[in-house]
């Protein structure tokens, strides 16, 4: 990386941070997968994909949604590397990545449900 130079010194020694920083394009890497989270019906589908194998029809019954709307939601997944897919015949099956990317993205929407949304079997009876 480049060495920069910083135009004032605050006396901060941000120069060996400045050293690991990411490159911009890996920035954006992290930014699309994020940007998956600005759905609600794409986080629920992605939930579920991160506990089972489904297809289009089914994921569809599940969330309440018609086939193209989840049809789309998996596009989005797919393109951002959180979801895969295989073939058998003429159905096609979903299923959360085994990536780190998509484990930790998992972890963070369970634990951000838990934080936000306490429910009932949080609560000893």
């Amino acid at each position: 990386m480049q060495q920069i130079v910083l135009p004032h010194n605050h006396g901060q020694k941000i120069e060996q941070e400045l050293q690991q920083m990411p490159s911009a394009e890996e920035f954006q890497t992290v930014s699309d997968i994020f940007k998956q989270l600005g759905d609600g019906s794409r986080i629920r589908i992605f939930w579920l994909l991160c506990h089972c194998e489904e297809c289009v029809i089914n994921l569809s019954a599940m969330v309440g949604m018609s086939s193209p709307a989840v049809s789309h939601h998996l596009r989005q997944l797919r393109a951002a590397g959180l979801i895969v897919n295989r073939r058998e015949g003429k159905e096609v099956y979903y299923t959360a990545a085994k990536t780190r990317q998509a484990q930790l993205l998992h972890h963070m929407i369970e634990e951000m449900v838990e934080i936000a949304c306490p429910s009932e079997r949080s609560d000893p009876k």
